[in-house]
């Protein structure tokens, strides 16, 4: 957890805000604006400070002003602290907005109890050298916590290295995983240490582990067993010194279950396991994310911060999410350039629920079972493309529901989707 030092002339003026800071992930100490900044602490640590407290201040301060009238974040510049100015309507938002101002960059976004608890937990596990399998549907912020991990780990002074085991070209996977020797391969002119040893002594991170073929995944659980990888075209291993840290949007466990992936690495990767909720379970986290996606969305509020209002994140709590972080990060881009006033209002949020995939009437046509089939394959094509259709509209077009619906990957699916686009062309 991450310390903030909080003035008394604060916790007067705003007493709610301790409980919120203390519920996203910040140990609170309250102390006196005037007192000095203790000897064993970080020169840099940030105060959150009441504005007429300007002269206790540092650069990295946060100076609040409870006001009537419209909000407003002046970011830090020139050697002055952030200033923070907000009314009663707007205090949850700034709230929030405090918490991501002070927020170190390698700790995600929370204020939710559930997430507290879950980043406590991850915390504990950090500070290990296991291996963990982090859970979740699409958008949850797997990578985030994995670079969280990283970072309060003792190996946070080398690489973390992020690879997404479904981006990788199949051909090409063991190559650029383990690396390879030069000539050992066609157009392979020089050699290449791969992934792994790019990471040696830090963390590889392996987003998407169920997309790796099953030859692949009996060599990397040598890998994970041993500590040592064997390059494409060499003879002799190479001992190599990472944390793993592997990621699925589906359920491993399942995918054991119908064969896709392989029971004994299942369980050299599931030593400490991560679940992430959706969104929509953890409606707290909706504040936090929404500050933080804003805060960068806006660069920090250098150039003039736009604030939601009160009625546009009573309409965000209320959303189901689908696409959990990812669709809130869109929505909110959306929403700051298409607004009609100077603040995100209720209506400038489309919330009309995920993307539907709209077909031109051209390819619903196309894929509809001819009357009078000539070829067996071409029934058994047109039965499949179907089944993704009406699976993706069950799933209001999530990719990821939509594929455990059909028990295929998120990758197959993409093939069909691509096969769908071929014949809309045609």
């Amino acid at each position: 957890m991450s310390s903030l030092d909080v003035s008394r002339g604060v916790c007067a003026l705003v007493p709610g805000l301790q409980h919120w800071l203390e519920n996203a992930l910040y140990t609170v100490r309250i102390v006196d604006a005037a007192s000095p900044r203790d000897k064993g602490q970080d020169r840099d640590s940030r105060r959150v400070l009441l504005a007429t407290e300007i002269g206790h201040a540092t650069h990295r301060d946060i100076l609040i002003n409870l006001i009537d009238g419209a909000p407003s974040l002046v970011a830090a510049a020139n050697g002055l602290p952030a200033r923070v100015a907000f009314g009663l309507a707007d205090m949850g938002f700034a709230f929030a907005l405090i918490a991501e101002l002070a927020r170190p960059a390698a700790v995600p976004a929370v204020g939710d109890g559930g997430s507290v608890r879950l980043m406590t937990l991850a915390g504990r596990v950090a500070r290990s050298d296991a291996t963990v399998l982090i859970q979740g549907d699409t958008g949850t912020g797997k990578e985030g916590m994995a670079r969280f991990l990283h970072a309060q780990s003792g190996r946070s002074g080398h690489d973390f290295i992020a690879v997404n085991c479904a981006a990788l070209p199949e051909t090409m996977m063991e190559a650029m995983l383990f690396g390879h020797r030069k000539g050992s391969f066609t157009g392979a002119a020089n050699a290449s240490d791969g992934l792994f040893l790019a990471a040696d002594g830090g963390t590889l991170f392996l987003d998407e582990i169920a997309e790796l073929p099953l030859t692949l995944q009996a060599k990397l659980l040598r890998a994970l067993q041993e500590g040592e990888v064997l390059p494409v075209g060499a003879t002799h291993s190479v001992p190599v010194n990472v944390r793993i840290i592997a990621a699925c949007n589906r359920n491993l466990g399942q995918e054991c279950a119908a064969g896709r992936f392989r029971e004994d690495l299942y369980w050299r990767l599931n030593v400490m396991p991560l679940e992430l909720r959706p969104l929509a379970e953890r409606r707290g986290d909706i504040s936090a994310i929404t500050a933080a996606m804003l805060l960068r969305h806006q660069d920090g509020g250098k150039a003039g911060f736009v604030w939601p209002t009160a009625a546009a994140l009573d309409k965000l709590a209320a959303h189901g999410w689908p696409g959990n972080a990812r669709e809130l990060g869109n929505i909110l881009q959306r929403a700051l350039v298409l607004r009609d006033g100077d603040r995100i209002e209720a209506d400038d949020l489309h919330l009309a629920g995920a993307p539907q995939m709209v077909m031109p009437l051209r390819m619903a046509a196309s894929i509809q079972l001819p009357a009078e089939p000539i070829r067996l394959r071409d029934v058994a094509r047109h039965s499949k493309l179907e089944a993704i259709r009406l699976a993706l509209r069950e799933t209001d077009g999530h990719r990821a529901a939509a594929a455990r619906k059909l028990g295929i990957s998120e990758r197959t699916l993409r093939y069909r989707l691509a096969e769908m686009r071929e014949l809309a062309a045609a």
